[in-house]
């Protein structure tokens, strides 16, 4: 269960419009996420997820692929959580990771940084699911 292939990642414009447009946000330095429940679309998988690195802080594509590497890498060993709460929840999200720190964290920082992401995405998620079921 742990890797991160080609199907899970979010791609496409419209899919990523519609999140950056309709999602909501939250920050845990070093990451701004983006998340949309996208449960009404005819989406399979319970979760799909894009990283991203701002040009304008490290020029270098090189910097920014490292980063998005070391993402990548992060997420790949903490998703199972996550995937497993869509999946109980019968929930559908997108999720945008953007990397919002000014210098290259540790691979120890980015990994304590996105257990405790993923927990409070959690938590929103659950705060969501409550609201729509009193509202529906």
């Amino acid at each position: 269960m742990n890797t991160f292939p080609k199907t899970e990642h979010l791609f496409g414009e419209k899919a990523i419009e519609n999140l950056f447009k309709n999602g909501q946000s939250f920050i845990t330095y070093p990451y701004r996420v983006v998340y949309l429940d996208v449960s009404y679309s005819s989406e399979e998988l319970p979760l799909r997820v894009m990283m991203s690195v701002s040009k304008k802080k490290f020029k270098k594509a090189v910097t920014r692929n490292r980063i998005k590497r070391l993402m990548r890498e992060v997420y790949r060993l903490n998703k199972t959580e996550l995937v497993n709460f869509a999946s109980d929840e019968k929930i559908k999200i997108h999720v945008a990771f953007q990397y919002v720190a000014d210098e290259i964290l540790s691979f120890d920082e980015m990994n304590n940084k996105m257990i405790k992401v993923t927990d409070k995405l959690k938590r929103y998620l659950l705060e969501n699911l409550k609201k729509t079921d009193e509202n529906g």
